[in-house]
């Protein structure tokens, strides 16, 4: 598995990669969560889309994506706040420099490979890591997000607690929550598999490294 940083300057570049991210969103948050999402050609997107974020995708041999993230600074516009401000307990998020939103997080679980033993798969845990990994790299220690209580569950089982920003709230067919992640060293190792190499760096790095 292997994992790339697409930063705005990269998106020509690696449009096709993109494309495949876009779909595997609407086959996940649509088909099989039933969220509300927006569905064109295939792809599912969003406002946040046009505001240049950063994407951490997790490819099999560097054409498949089977993973996904996409992360915004928190002091910008944000899905929490833009979208989600009932989720936080003043309705505004109290963002610093240091602090990164991820949303639109999803990883391919019905891959065979990287599944087994009652673990959680391997690419939710590859994902996790690199997410931490490339915003302890750009200078980020806070990860704020907007999820459900299902996903909640999975980062306490990879040892990734959040910390709640408010209550949860009944948003559509799921219960939804908001929280922050801490994107430190300690989060870092106790969360990539066994066989995570990946030493993702700064955005302006056009290599890809691998996770497996």
């Amino acid at each position: 598995m292997r994992l790339l940083p697409i930063s705005p300057d990269r998106y020509v570049e690696h449009q096709n990669l993109l494309k495949q991210m876009y779909r595997l969103r609407a086959d996940i948050f649509g088909p099989r969560l039933e969220w509300d999402v927006t569905v064109t050609d295939g792809g599912e997107r969003d406002q946040c889309d046009d505001l240049n974020p950063t994407y951490i995708l997790a490819t099999l041999g560097g054409s498949k994506v089977v993973g996904c993230g996409r992360l915004l600074p928190a002091v910008g516009p944000t899905m929490l706040e833009r979208t989600f401000p009932q989720l936080l307990r003043d309705g505004s998020l109290d963002a610093t420099s240091a602090m990164i939103e991820s949303s639109r997080f999803c990883a391919d679980t019905t891959l065979s490979a990287g599944r087994g033993g009652g673990q959680l798969h391997l690419a939710t845990l590859t994902m996790f890591a690199a997410i931490i990994e490339w915003s302890m790299a750009n200078g980020y220690d806070s990860i704020v997000t907007a999820t459900d209580l299902r996903f909640k569950r999975i980062l306490n089982r990879a040892g990734w607690p959040m910390a709640r920003l408010g209550e949860p709230v009944a948003i559509g067919n799921t219960v939804a929550i908001a929280g922050t992640l801490p994107a430190d060293q300690e989060s870092f190792e106790q969360v990539p598999p066994s066989n995570y190499r990946s030493a993702l760096s700064r955005t302006d790095d056009h290599s890809e490294r691998s996770a497996a």
